[in-house]
């Protein structure tokens, strides 16, 4: 392996994001951007990326039992699929404030599903290594 292909492969290891915080907005109001943010969690995940998905505005309806299976979108994956996928390997969160608004409550949400506010959300975005994408 010569130095300049392996220092290379070093400076472009380095810069990529080893985490990824994905914030999605959207819901069934917005599906082709809705299905967008679960099929990139799901594939950052399943590619060995630490992935934390961020529920809110309608898209924290998804946090419910149920509701997923409610989504269709032609030619997308499952949502109920890339939810179980994604929360295999990865964390997704519910928006405090969304969840307040929708009177979502800990005892609602998919076992897995987290609730936590924009501190959490700061976090998590500024940490190092880290990418953020909002849907």
């Amino acid at each position: 392996m010569s130095c300049a292909w392996s220092c290379g492969q070093a400076d472009y290891d380095s810069v990529m994001a080893k985490k990824l915080v994905i914030k999605v907005t959207a819901g069934a109001d917005a599906p082709e951007r809705c299905s967008q943010a679960f099929t990139v969690a799901a594939v950052a995940v399943a590619s060995g990326v630490e992935v934390s998905l961020w529920l809110t505005g309608e898209s924290s309806w998804f946090a419910l039992p149920g509701r997923a299976a409610e989504f269709e979108l032609p030619h997308a994956a499952p949502l109920p699929d890339l939810i179980e996928s994604i929360l295999a390997a990865g964390r997704i969160t519910l928006c405090t404030q969304c969840a307040a608004r929708r009177e979502i409550t800990e005892k609602d949400v998919i076992e897995g599903v987290r609730i936590a506010g924009a501190q959490v959300f700061v976090q998590e975005a500024l940490g190092d290594g880290t990418q953020a994408l909002v849907y």
